[in-house]
C-alpha cells in the first residue's frame, strides 16, 4: 500500500547572499545582468511586470524564496509567508498553468507586509487594482479572475523550474520592466565583478550614440572582412 504523500514540504536549509551582495544588484538593469552572464539567466518573456508596469513601479532585486505550487494550487505560496526575510523575492512555480490565478491582492498584500521585495510567478494573477494598491512589484503571466485551490501538495525552499530556468532559494533575482533574471548563488560574486565592465561599455556606447553614431566600427570591420561576401 502506498502512503499518501505530505501536502507540504519545507526546506529550512536556506542560503542567503550577504547584504553587500544584495545591495550590488539594486537598480541594476536586468539586461546588464544577462550580459554579465554571457546571455544567460533570463526567464521566459511570458513572465512580465503586471500591467506592463504602467500602474506599479516594477523594479526589484533580492534573494529568491521559492515556492513550488504546481498547477492551480497556492498552498505553498501561502506557506512561504512564514519564511520571508525582508528583501526576499518570492518566486512561485505554478507549472505555467493559465486556468486560474497564482495569487490575488490579499496574498500579495501579506507578502508586502512580511517585507518581500517582489513576487514572481509563471501563472496569472487576479485583483489587479488591489495589487497595485498593495504596492508590491509583481511579475506574472497575465490576469484572470479565476480562483485557485489551496490543498497542495507543494513545497517551500526547494529548487523550482520556472520560465525556462532553475531557481534555488538564495539565488539572486533581478527584475524590471524588461523581465526577470536569475543569478545562481554560486555565480553572484562573478556577476558583480563583471557588472562594472558592462556599465563602462554601455556608457561608452551611449555617449557615441548621443554624439550621432550611425554604424558601429565593428560592423564596418565585419562588412569589409572576408566573412562578408558582396554580390552585385
Amino acid at each position: 500500500m502506498i502512503e499518501a504523500p505530505p501536502t507540504l514540504t519545507i526546506s529550512t536549509a536556506f542560503r542567503r547572499p550577504t547584504e553587500a551582495q544584495i545591495l550590488a544588484f539594486q537598480r541594476v538593469p536586468s539586461g546588464f545582468v544577462v550580459d554579465a552572464m554571457l546571455g544567460g539567466g533570463a526567464l521566459s518573456c511570458s513572465i512580465q511586470p503586471i500591467g506592463g508596469g504602467r500602474d506599479l513601479f516594477c523594479t526589484a532585486a533580492g534573494p529568491a524564496l521559492t515556492a513550488d505550487c504546481g498547477a492551480a494550487d497556492v498552498l505553498a505560496t501561502f506557506a512561504s509567508l512564514k519564511f520571508i526575510v525582508p528583501g526576499d523575492m518570492v518566486v512561485s512555480a505554478f507549472a505555467a498553468y493559465a486556468g486560474c490565478a497564482a495569487a490575488g491582492d490579499r496574498l500579495v498584500g501579506m507578502m508586502k507586509n512580511s517585507g518581500a521585495a517582489g513576487f514572481v510567478t509563471d501563472g496569472p494573477v487576479r485583483d489587479y487594482e488591489g495589487i497595485v494598491q498593495a504596492g508590491l512589484p509583481v511579475w506574472c503571466a497575465g490576469l484572470t479572475p479565476a480562483s485557485p485551490h489551496m490543498s497542495g501538495p507543494g513545497s517551500v525552499g526547494f529548487p523550482i523550474q520556472i520560465g525556462g530556468q532553475e531557481i534555488e532559494t538564495g539565488d539572486m533575482i533581478v527584475a524590471d520592466r524588461d523581465g526577470v533574471v536569475v543569478v545562481p548563488y554560486e555565480r553572484i560574486d562573478e556577476v558583480i565583478q563583471k557588472l562594472s565592465h558592462i556599465y563602462e561599455l554601455e556608457q561608452a556606447l551611449d555617449a557615441e550614440v548621443a554624439q550621432g553614431l550611425k554604424v558601429p566600427k565593428w560592423v564596418e570591420d565585419y562588412l569589409s572582412s572576408d566573412k562578408t561576401v558582396r554580390k552585385d
